[in-house]
């Protein structure tokens, strides 16, 4: 159904049904709606979570020879998680924008406690 018959809301009557993958608005929420807001809002927020995030491996870390800064992941969690319980998911949104680097693609409390993060 393209329009609600419940609704007095004509806006949905105007929208396109389907986007296709070629439209540069596929996948994305309507320009100016709540949705897009909230995804603004959140992208910020875990912006500045991996700000801190560096701002405390830069702290707790050691600087090496190379000139890099690096912590273990079990130092950096024991500080880290009395600020945010989403460590290890900040950590990888820090790899993707290439800020740190790490060996393996999850790290695990206990067992990846001497996995070494360098800021980069």
């Amino acid at each position: 159904q393209r329009k609600n018959p419940f609704s007095s809301d004509d806006r949905l009557a105007s929208k396109p049904v389907h986007t296709h993958r070629g439209d540069p608005t596929y996948g994305r929420p309507p320009e100016g709606s709540q949705t897009e807001q909230r995804g603004k809002d959140a992208h910020s927020h875990v912006g500045k979570e991996v700000e801190e995030l560096c701002l405390i491996i830069r702290s707790t870390g050691e600087v090496g020879e190379d000139g890099h800064v690096s912590v273990t992941f079990g130092q950096l969690f024991e500080t880290y998680v009395t600020i945010s319980n989403k460590v290890v998911g900040i950590l990888l949104r820090a790899r993707k924008h290439g800020l740190v680097h790490f060996e393996g693609e999850m790290l695990w409390q206990g067992k990846d406690d001497d996995v070494i993060i360098t800021l980069l």
